[in-house]
């Protein structure tokens, strides 16, 4: 329960600082670019060299694709048929085919699977979401960005987005077996503690609720894939191949139910792919999902 009232304090305060005199206006921008070129390759080389990698540990990772891909496929549909602008479709691609499986995800999982589930869960994040948020979001955000990017950068922005880059070095040092230790496993783990608290502080500064905005029917088709069609998907597709006594199918649908990827939203914001709606998915999301989460730890 702490984290999910620090969840909430975060969101307050950047919305608070969002209305500060004495912040640059592009206070934001660059919080976000400390997200990406700074913390998220600390988070690569703290947990990637440390995981086991066995043939069983597959599909949990697969389900991450899996949200991701049916996230692209349905909504490049409905942006073609409600002939949505590109920056919006790209928007909710990203952020309704991420869930937050990590910062939210690791201690509900824990709190309701153990430490067995943990494991299970990390393995759904670290080759599955954060892969995927240094590859092919960034291939989303050249698609659905500039036209500059579509035609000639796309390869380019991806084997120079630093996530990325440190991804591989991270499985590199797994599969050799090396692992930071001392000083600089804590210099590590401090620059990843500040991962959630700076994401949060910097979606809440881009949120600017309103009512006309809440009426916004692609915001709810965001929400609803993200907390409802998600799990759906991972019960129905991936669900019959699992033993359903075990802990992997529980913890993989739980995960799939979790609201937006905060650096998913970070990413969609820094390519400009409707800024105020990748907040909104974040911040909104939260909210409802202490609801639909409570639903689908209950059907489970």
């Amino acid at each position: 329960m702490s984290q999910i009232f620090l969840v909430f304090l975060y969101l307050a305060t950047g919305m608070l600082l969002k209305r500060a005199a004495f912040l640059p206006e592009k206070t934001p921008k660059y919080l976000n670019g400390y997200i990406i070129y700074i913390v998220l390759p600390a988070v690569a080389l703290l947990y990637l060299p440390g995981i086991e990698w066995k043939a069983e540990l597959i599909l949990p990772a697969f389900s991450a694709w899996l949200v991701f891909l049916i996230s692209w496929a349905l909504f490049s549909i409905l942006g073609k048929s409600f002939h949505w602008q590109k920056s919006t479709t790209g928007c909710l691609i990203i952020t309704a085919g991420l869930s937050n499986t990590s910062f939210l995800g690791f201690p509900i999982i824990e709190a309701l699977y153990g430490s067995e589930g943990l494991k299970i869960a990390f393995l759904i994040d670290q080759p599955g979401s954060f892969l995927i948020v240094s590859s092919l979001a960034v291939v989303v955000a050249g698609i659905y960005g500039d036209r500059q990017l579509r035609k000639r950068d796309i390869g380019r922005k991806i084997l120079m987005f630093p996530p990325f880059i440190f991804f591989f070095i991270g499985l590199s040092m797994s599969l050799a077996e090396i692992t930071f230790t001392g000083h600089a496993q804590e210099f590590l783990q401090l620059l990843g503690w500040t991962l959630s608290p700076v994401a949060l502080l910097a979606v809440g500064m881009q949120v600017n609720l309103n009512v006309e905005e809440l009426k916004e029917k692609k915001l709810w088709a965001g929400l609803a894939f993200s907390l409802l069609v998600a799990p759906l998907a991972v019960m129905g597709i991936i669900g019959p191949l699992l033993d359903f006594d075990g802990l992997i199918y529980p913890v993989m649908v739980m995960e799939a139910a979790m609201p937006s990827m905060i650096t998913a939203s970070i990413v969609a914001i820094s390519y400009n792919l409707n800024p105020r709606l990748a907040s909104l998915m974040v911040s909104l999301g939260i909210l409802i999902s202490a609801v639909t989460l409570t639903m689908w730890y209950w059907i489970l």
